[in-house]
């Protein structure tokens, strides 16, 4: 199913800020394609539910859920169902992101949904035990979050290699075909290159596109440290 896109890949995780919502959702995503149109690297965007459909519809670009429940069609209020965000237009979904973390079994639940939906599951894994678990669940992709890097403003290009490494070794252990990206500790250029070079092949970034003051300069930026 990974092969449903191109690597490396840059997924710029939307979150609830408000730079994101609404009409600017499908401003940064239409953004977000320009760039990926002239540079020829993969981008791809995860909006909140509410501007999926806005979002999908405005741009060509891979778009995922931020989340969706382990449910079936049925009585489940206030919940995300699988069968939505695929008729809303994305092509896939983050799970168990930091933010939103979920049991094991729901998590091997979703990526099996997402299987059966022909949905790209993108699972975040905060340690390297669950990185192993869930890559072991065989999702399309695995977005790697070491805990040094989340939400401590150290980036990746300034951790210690085996912060990155020895995930991905443990990873590899379990799963050789997974794409792995990381997903913290990414704000500038320099983080992106320092994540491929350190067996990544791509990146799950927020605030520091999101909220920048020029995400599409960013986003070049980015695209230049692949070295594409």
């Amino acid at each position: 199913m990974a092969g449903k896109i191109r690597l490396p890949i840059v997924i710029v995780n939307f979150k609830t800020y408000a730079e994101a919502t609404g009409k600017r959702a499908v401003e940064l995503a239409k953004k977000a394609e320009r760039v990926n149109h002239e540079t020829g690297v993969s981008f791809g965007v995860a909006p909140q539910v509410a501007d999926l459909a806005s979002v999908a519809e405005t741009v060509e670009i891979p778009v995922f859920a931020q989340h969706i429940d382990p449910i079936r069609p049925g009585g489940y209020t206030g919940h995300v169902l699988a069968e939505s965000v695929e008729e809303a237009g994305a092509k896939g979904t983050l799970i168990n992101h930091s933010e939103m973390q979920l049991k094991l079994s729901d998590i091997d639940e979703i990526i099996n949904i997402t299987r059966e939906k022909g949905l790209l599951s993108v699972v975040c894994a905060n340690n390297p035990t669950i990185s192993m678990a869930a890559a072991a669940l065989k999702p399309d992709l695995i977005a790697i979050e070491p805990p040094e890097l989340i939400g401590s403003g150290i980036p990746v290009s300034k951790a210690k290699p085996e912060v990155v490494t020895g995930t991905v070794r443990l990873v590899r252990q379990v799963n050789t075909e997974v794409a792995i990206l990381c997903g913290a500790g990414i704000s500038r250029g320099e983080d992106v290159q320092a994540a491929l070079r350190l067996g990544t092949q791509g990146v799950l970034v927020a605030s520091g596109i999101v909220k920048a003051k020029d995400p599409y300069a960013i986003m070049l930026e980015f695209v230049e440290a692949t070295g594409k």
